[in-house]
């Protein structure tokens, strides 16, 4: 008798990409033959992990459903289920709104689902995940929800307070992940900074890191999504002496305006935010922050908007990105302030901003040129093998193009010197 077939299809960010993983790692153990973000048919059952972050994610999520409930009615598809962000905020308008759909699942409900397809639930081996990405790096969810007030964002309603995992359970799953042949692992959470408070009454994330940073197997550690405000600082000397941790920081600051800070509830000003960058430069040299603004917010005047533009300019961030503010019901900027900038006007504020940072990659990936650098093997595209520094996280910063006709495998680690660069590319040859 053939195995049961399951499509699990991931939107959003990679915090729900490892949900997904722990689901298809489940219904594997229940002898269900899973992919992942197939657009093959003949499934006899689809989840759809949707997000709900902001609005284009929103309506991306709606999108599939559709789809995939398109693809039902004409018979390619048997069971229809939604799970994740969107289906947790907005389940009962969902579920009035979906009729295709066979049932609607929270962001919790991993045992519902895997109760739903009548698979016997294993809360032991929830470590494990079956690795989607390539096998040579993994992203580590360590804590989920957020105790963050920032009035633009709706992720808390979604998500609820911020829970810590406990160390010795991440220990243990880069454990498993090493030996599964990961060489660089991705922390996440909405928020790493308050990683431990919660349980062990102070941060840990500094004692985490030097725990799993001792796992054989382990080559990097590279720290996603720290807020400004509270920062561990007792990671910066890890970042300087630990040679697998990253000398890399995703640190999204948002807006550097005192006025707009302040209405975005940020608890972090100018000088603060400035004090802080120039201390983990200072403790970590040659440090690369990626940060992310966000344009547009309510009230955001043009004086607020051209201060922001010359302190990217001033500060040059090694890597940036930039969301248009999108209205967020449910909270405190979307119920209190108008919103009176169209939505062209935030995207060409948000153009302007990705015009000045493209300008700073490339100036940046100049001075590269000449210097040598560890890199790990990602793929093979065209005549190129493509790798990563310690400075490019995957899938959103920029990748290393190799001439060579040497074989190089996936996750090797080799060191090669920059003969080129473009805006956010740099070309290379092996040393």
């Amino acid at each position: 008798m053939a195995k049961k077939r399951v499509n699990v299809v991931t939107m959003g960010c990679s915090k729900n990409l490892v949900d997904s993983e722990v689901l298809l790692n489940q219904l594997e153990r229940g002898k269900f033959e899973v992919v992942h973000d197939s657009n093959e048919t003949g499934f006899d059952a689809v989840f759809v992990n949707t997000c709900g972050f902001i609005h284009d994610a929103k309506q991306e999520s709606i999108e599939m459903i559709l789809d995939y409930a398109e693809a039902k009615k004409r018979g390619e598809i048997d069971k229809l289920y939604v799970m994740g962000c969107l289906s947790e905020r907005y389940q009962n308008d969902l579920e009035r709104e979906l009729p295709e759909v066979d049932k609607f699942f929270g962001k919790f409900d991993m045992k519902a689902m895997v109760d739903e397809l009548k698979v016997t639930y294993h809360p032991e081996y929830i470590y494990e995940r079956k690795i989607t990405t390539a096998s040579h790096f993994a992203y580590l969810k360590i804590s989920e929800g957020c105790n963050r007030s920032c009035s633009f964002c709706a992720i808390p309603k979604m998500t609820g307070r911020h829970k810590s995992r406990t160390i010795e359970s991440l220990v243990k799953e880069t454990r498993y992940l090493a030996k599964k042949g990961v060489k660089e692992l991705l922390l996440i959470a909405q928020d790493l900074s308050y990683y431990g408070i919660d349980l062990y009454g102070k941060s840990q994330l500094a004692e985490l890191i030097n725990q799993i940073s001792e796992v054989e197997g382990i080559e990097w550690i590279r720290l996603h999504y720290l807020y400004p405000t509270k920062f561990p600082m007792d990671i910066l000397p890890i970042m300087r002496e630990n040679p697998k941790v990253c000398k890399y920081l995703d640190l999204p600051l948002q807006h550097i305006s005192n006025p707009v800070l302040k209405n975005m509830l940020r608890h972090v000003t100018r000088e603060e935010t400035e004090a802080l960058l120039a201390r983990i430069k200072e403790e970590v040299p040659g440090v690369v922050i990626r940060t992310t603004m966000l344009v547009g917010f309510p009230g955001e005047t043009e004086a607020d908007f051209e201060e922001l533009k010359e302190f990217i300019q001033e500060t040059k961030f090694e890597r940036l990105g930039v969301f248009p503010y999108s209205k967020e019901e449910g909270t405190y900027a979307g119920d209190k302030f108008n919103d009176k900038l169209s939505d062209e006007e935030k995207q060409e504020r948000a153009d302007e901003i990705m015009e000045i940072q493209q300008y700073i990659s490339a100036e940046l990936n100049q001075q590269k040129i000449g210097k040598e650098f560890q890199v790990i093997i990602d793929n093979t595209e065209g005549e190129f093998i493509v790798g990563r520094t310690e400075f490019d996280s995957p899938e959103v910063d920029g990748e290393v193009l190799i001439s060579t006709e040497k074989e190089l495998r996936k996750g090797q680690m080799v060191t090669v010197k920059i003969t080129g660069a473009e805006d956010y590319d740099l070309y290379a040859e092996l040393v």
